[in-house]
């Protein structure tokens, strides 16, 4: 059982009388961490930025009892163990307080001190074990948090599904890495279909009923990303009020995945790396805890750069996974569309069902330096745009993008394609040509366009449409 410091918890001790605070401090000060107050009053004002384990008082004070000001002070201080001293044996009083929680113990006067010294430790284990339980509940909280987030976003594993060669063989590889221990380097372009494949290697491994958390490593800083890998204890840091589990500890059992992370051996890769060679994980504060996890990285690096700095590289399976570029699965591409349309038509109640053979050849006709990421945006806005129930090529604002012959290099960063730009294009042309259908009668063009009024104020502002 853990033995605590009793020192670290605050005991505020409240009587009226200079002479009783002066005999408590006497007797207790080297075995309690003791605050005093003359009155119940100056007690209240106390407990305002105070956060006591046990609050003492006397039970016959002038103004407020005893009573009244432990009753006062479970509001503010609802944690706190309430002990009261009192010289005489009102029981009725008492076993109300009591009963209420009002008062944890009582003690006759005059007190002896090792009955005292007794209650004031049994008060202040209480307190521990109640924060200590919230600190559990709150950890099992956000894992359970992590758990339906997963569930609420489910991913689709029917785009594994693929004619082209390339892919397939990205998927057997997948199946026979999923069944060993090691962990997995997953390499790609930005776009493809990383997060996937990690998802498909978890649930197709043993560690399946185990936990599944992904780290979005570029949103976080340096000191950001190993607080939230490794946790902290409360006063770690001036921010840490209270003591958080870091992701793995929460993955314990089951898979951490590192989403873009870079070649670069920084000092928390490190340090993951150390944890992860001796199965353990030390907060920043100081309490180490056990930790079993099995690691998946993606990075959009070099796999071979990777393999050759990072700190994690001896972990990892001998062969990364890469995975295909769309450019090299044209193949697969038809199929992908055609579900990725009829997800977001289900999601935005849109009328479309299918694209015209004509869209369909303009797709396959595009480069894609986005890959799938870029096709799911480029599907998802002409399925907003369209009005029918088939999607043409007019929607895919893809004609000044054509798909680079494959004996050419792939579009570079000195040449790009403006995208983003075409697609706002496209919706501006729309937008207007409704809002002059509709004589500038902004309900009128939301109910046309089949979306909320407060999504066309938010596109027209966001175009600089002014009506």
């Amino acid at each position: 059982m853990l033995e605590l410091d009793f020192n670290r918890f605050p005991v505020l001790v409240v009587d009226d009388e200079q002479d009783n605070l002066d005999a408590f401090r006497f007797v207790f000060r080297k075995s309690f961490s003791l605050t005093y107050a003359e009155g119940g009053e100056r007690a209240l004002a106390l407990l305002e930025t105070l956060d006591p384990a046990v609050i003492v008082s006397d039970q016959r004070m002038p103004g407020m009892s005893g009573i009244d000001l432990l009753r006062h002070a479970q509001r503010l201080r609802p944690d706190a163990s309430g002990v009261l001293l009192t010289a005489y044996t009102d029981l009725p009083v008492l076993l109300e307080a009591i009963n209420s929680g009002t008062v944890y113990r009582y003690v006759q006067k005059p007190w002896d001190s090792k009955e005292l010294s007794v209650v004031l430790r049994q008060s202040i284990e209480r307190f521990h074990a109640v924060r200590e339980n919230r600190r559990l509940r709150e950890e099992l909280a956000r894992y359970a948090g992590y758990l339906e987030a997963e569930q609420r976003n489910p991913m689709e594993f029917g785009d594994l599904g693929a004619e082209s060669p390339a892919m397939r063989e990205a998927v057997a590889q997948m199946e026979q890495l999923a069944t060993g221990g090691a962990d997995v380097l997953i390499a790609g372009e930005p776009g493809t279909e990383k997060e996937l494949f990690a998802r498909a290697l978890h649930v197709s491994s043993a560690r399946e009923s185990k936990p599944f958390i992904q780290v979005p490593c570029p949103t976080f800083s340096t000191a950001a990303l190993a607080r939230a890998l490794f946790g902290w204890e409360k006063g770690a840091f001036a921010e840490a009020l209270t003591p958080r589990a870091g992701m793995l500890e929460l993955a314990d059992g089951g898979t951490l995945v590192l989403a873009e992370l870079g070649a670069s051996s920084t000092d928390v890769v490190k340090r993951l790396a150390r944890s992860l060679a001796d199965g353990s994980t030390e907060r920043e504060g100081g309490t180490k805890n056990a930790s079993d996890v099995r690691l998946l990285v993606t990075t959009s690096d070099d796999p071979a750069v990777f393999l050759r700095h990072s700190p994690l590289a001896a972990r990892m399976a001998e062969t990364p996974l890469v995975i295909p570029a769309l450019r090299a699965r044209i193949d697969d591409l038809p199929a992908m569309a055609s579900r990725m349309l009829v997800r977001s038509a289900v999601k935005y109640g849109r009328p479309a069902r299918a694209f015209s053979d004509e869209a369909i050849a303009e797709l396959a006709g595009h480069d894609w330096p986005g890959n799938v990421a870029e096709l799911a945006t480029v599907v998802e806005r002409a399925v907003l745009l369209c009005q029918g129930d088939v999607v043409g090529s007019s929607y895919l604002a893809l004609r000044n993008a054509p798909r680079t012959p494959k004996s050419e290099a792939p579009m570079t960063a000195q040449h790009p394609i403006d995208l983003p730009g075409q697609l706002d294009e496209l919706e501006r042309r729309k937008l207007c040509a409704a809002l002059d259908q509709c004589s500038g009668n902004k309900a009128e063009v939301a109910r046309v366009l089949g979306i909320q009024r407060t999504t066309l104020y938010y596109r027209l502002k966001r175009l600089g449409i002014e009506v």
